[in-house]
């Protein structure tokens, strides 16, 4: 069938489109990482844990995993070729038709890998986008997604097309001597532009939204991605913002008017952080990070039942310092999801060093009550409903100490009114 390309393959558009829908059907899925001297065989596997979790987001089931130590990745394959032979093997052996990789390709070794396997290979960027097109449901998160993709795909046209010889000769075959991908690169960057342009006018709609919001205090929930934003919003705000246990099942961000006591204020839930987080997609959100920017306190929600959460609270510092400035905002850190921690006690002649899955929740709650200050710190359950009456009153005051400082004749009226 001829696309609107006027080329007998299926155009960059279509080719697109199928990169980005998912499939009605399970796809089986292999996940393959690498071990290095910066990143051990723990933290590989906890990787791998997420990478398995983002695939089943995007309706894939995985069914092996394959790990290599290497000093850096092969140039060509990314990982040896006596591993390469191995995957190959449990591929055809096991009708998997999708091999992810936990890091970033090259157009090179995707090349190489694909022309190897015979399927279709992702890195982690490109699953990322695929459940970012998959969840975007207004008008921006879509925009936002839709550029990313392109962004991501520019470098990557020449395993998209088979036909890159140049336009053949003869009697009304002399085309303007561009190869067909010079001419989609550049149908793609003028796509971009377009975009970025969308982007700004939406920037500009999004400012003089928050503009006539007024004076209100702003509160804005952040955190890494499935820590149970969402779930908090809804019982904070007794809103219904969509809540599921996957991978960023919220993209386009919510804003609700509380009252907590007497006091007004806005509360803000936003996409969710992850490690190895695409540099483009980052770009791309910029405007839904401008809700962060702009917030007068921050409410950081942790899973403290995840086993390595302390490096999930320093992925969002870190982005949080890169992009929105927010270590200078204030901040109340919430542990959420205490109904589901567990911890395995050690025993007396246990002489190993005590990991966090050693340690009560009472200990844990002491440790972070010290170093970040009892009145900056709430463990919760949101689904359970557990100490939401504490979260509510540390939010309280720090919203009214940012009201304040803006209406400080208001003061008297909220001293009456919690004398009465």
């Amino acid at each position: 069938m001829r696309c609107r390309t006027n080329s007998v393959q299926k155009c960059y558009f279509c080719i697109m489109k199928e990169f980005v829908i998912s499939k009605e059907t399970t796809e089986r899925a292999v996940l393959v990482g690498l071990i290095t001297p910066q990143q051990g065989e723990a933290r590989v596997q906890e990787y791998l844990d997420e990478l398995a979790f983002l695939a089943d987001t995007a309706g894939a089931t995985t069914v092996a995993r394959f790990t290599q130590k290497l000093d850096y990745p092969n140039p060509r394959t990314f990982v040896g070729k006596g591993k390469l032979d191995e995957i190959k093997t449990f591929v055809e052996a096991n009708d998997v038709g999708m091999v992810i990789f936990d890091d970033d390709l090259s157009t090179k070794q995707v090349s190489n890998i694909e022309r190897e396997l015979q399927v279709k290979i992702l890195d982690r960027s490109s699953l990322i986008l695929d459940i970012f097109a998959k969840r975007a449901q207004t008008a921006i998160a879509k925009t936002q997604v839709e550029l990313a993709q392109y962004q991501y795909l520019l470098p990557r046209l020449t395993r998209l097309w088979t036909h890159l010889e140049r336009q053949r000769g003869g009697i009304g075959m002399r085309g303007p001597g561009e190869t067909q991908i010079e001419t989609d690169r550049r149908i793609i960057l003028d796509k971009i532009s377009r975009l970025k342009d969308e982007l700004k006018d939406i920037d500009k709609q999004k400012s003089i939204q928050r503009k006539n919001r007024g004076k209100l205090t702003r509160v804005a929930l952040v955190g890494y991605t499935n820590v149970g934003k969402s779930t908090l919003m809804n019982v904070l705000s007794k809103s219904d913002v969509f809540a599921e246990n996957k991978l960023f099942a919220t993209l386009d961000t919510t804003v609700r008017k509380v009252t907590i006591e007497n006091l007004p204020f806005l509360l803000t839930d936003t996409v969710g952080f992850i490690r190895k987080l695409p540099t483009h997609l980052v770009e791309s959100f910029k405007s839904t990070l401008d809700e962060v920017r702009d917030a007068d306190v921050l409410v950081h929600v942790v899973d403290i039942s995840h086993p390595n959460f302390e490096e999930q609270i320093e992925v969002v510092n870190k982005t949080l310092r890169e992009l929105c400035d927010g270590a200078d905002k204030p901040m109340i850190m919430v542990f959420n999801k205490i109904d589901a921690y567990t911890h395995t006690p050690k025993d007396e002649d246990d002489l190993t060093p005590r990991t966090r899955e050693n340690i009560p929740l009472d200990e844990l709650k002491a440790t972070w009550m010290a170093r970040t200050g009892a009145d900056d710190c709430v463990f919760i359950s949101a689904k359970e409903g557990l100490n939401i009456d504490e979260l509510k009153a540390k939010v309280y005051d720090r919203a009214r100490e940012v009201h304040l400082s803006r209406f400080p004749y208001n003061d008297f009226l909220y001293q009456k009114y919690e004398e009465d």
